[in-house]
């Protein structure tokens, strides 16, 4: 039996981070299938119960403990394997400050304007739309700038900041309707740096889920 289980579903950019991080550190790990746009198993009351509270993938299993939240699992396994673990206080707080900037604001954006345009029925609001779309593109302008200054977000290797960042970013430009990688060379780089990771894979070959039945 694999040593972790991840609960995610193709779509979903948060569960990818978990399981990108999974495959980039070469762990035994399993995805377990989250049936998100049929059953709408996270929304029901015995998910919540036996699963998670919040309703909400990824959720990762190891060695009988449950975390939930990508940030927190980010974090988890970067403590437990060094790998892309922030090197002292100073770059841990950093580390954090990118991830919670991106739950906030990049991703945080991106995903439900992503959701609203492909998913939702009926489909958001173009008001709605039209707001998230300029968070979302001063959110990349604001990553842009500092990927001018280094390979990566924090310097000059890849850490668990890189790896939230990019949860939505892989996704086809169709989906969102923009080509982000097209706009912002620095991100379009970075991105690239990122892809040649050994263990890297695409949310959709990495996850079970798509295409969506």
């Amino acid at each position: 039996m694999p040593e972790y289980t991840l609960h995610c579903f193709a779509q979903s950019g948060n569960a990818y981070r978990v399981a990108l991080m999974l495959n980039l550190i070469g762990a035994d790990w399993q995805p377990q299938f989250v049936d998100f746009f049929g059953k709408g198993l996270p929304r029901s009351p015995e998910w919540r119960a036996d699963v998670n509270e919040m309703g909400e993938v990824p959720v990762l299993d190891h060695n009988g403990k449950r975390l939930t939240q990508s940030g927190v699992i980010l974090t988890y396994l970067a403590d437990k394997t060094g790998t892309f673990a922030p090197r002292g206080e100073d770059e841990r707080l950093e580390a954090l400050r990118w991830i919670i900037f991106d739950n906030q604001k990049l991703n945080g954006y991106l995903g439900p304007y992503r959701f609203l345009r492909n998913f939702a029925k009926p489909a958001g609001d173009p008001a709605a739309m039209a707001f998230l779309k300029g968070r979302i593109d001063n959110s990349l302008g604001i990553l842009e700038k500092r990927l001018a200054r280094a390979p990566f977000v924090l310097g000059d290797r890849p850490t668990i900041a890189d790896i939230s960042l990019v949860g939505y970013l892989y996704y086809p430009a169709e989906e969102f309707g923009f080509d982000i990688p097209a706009t912002y060379p620095n991100i379009a780089a970075w991105l690239e740096r990122m892809k040649a990771l050994p263990g890297w894979a695409h949310p959709y070959d990495l996850m079970p889920g798509h295409p969506i039945a």
